[in-house]
C-alpha cells in the first residue's frame, strides 16, 4: 500500500512540474527574463505616459499626471544613487540618459504650467 502511495505522489509531482513548465496557451504572454535595463526602461515609459508623451495603454488616451511623473523620475534617481558603481557602463549610460531626458521634459511641463 505504501509503495502504491509513493508512486501516486511521485506521478502527481511530475505532472505538476510539467504543467508549470508548459505554457498554458500558445498565445499567452511570456514575460522577458528580469533585466535591469528592461526594469528602468519600463519605469521611464511609465514616466513618459504620466508626462503625456504617449497614450496610457489602459485608456488609450493621453493623460498628464505630473505628480506621478515626478515620483517615477525620483524613483529612477534613487535607483541611480543606490546602484552607483554597481552597473555596467551600458546600464549606467542608459540610466543617465533616461533621467536627463525625463527631467528636462518634466521641467518643461512645470514651466509651461506656471505660465
Amino acid at each position: 500500500m505504501e509503495e502504491n502511495q509513493k508512486k501516486v505522489d511521485q506521478d502527481w509531482k511530475e505532472k505538476v512540474e510539467k504543467e508549470k513548465a508548459a505554457p498554458k496557451d500558445k498565445d499567452a504572454f511570456v514575460p522577458p527574463p528580469p533585466d535591469f535595463k528592461f526594469f528602468v526602461t519600463t519605469l521611464a515609459m511609465q514616466a513618459s505616459i504620466a508626462l503625456g508623451h504617449m497614450p496610457n495603454p489602459a485608456t488609450d488616451k493621453v493623460e498628464e499626471d505630473l505628480v506621478q511623473a515626478k515620483f517615477l523620475i525620483d524613483t529612477l534617481g534613487m535607483l541611480q544613487e543606490k546602484t552607483n558603481n554597481n552597473l555596467s557602463k551600458e546600464e549606467t549610460e542608459l540610466l543617465e540618459n533616461l533621467l536627463y531626458e525625463l527631467r528636462v521634459a518634466y521641467l518643461e511641463k512645470e514651466k509651461g504650467k506656471a505660465k
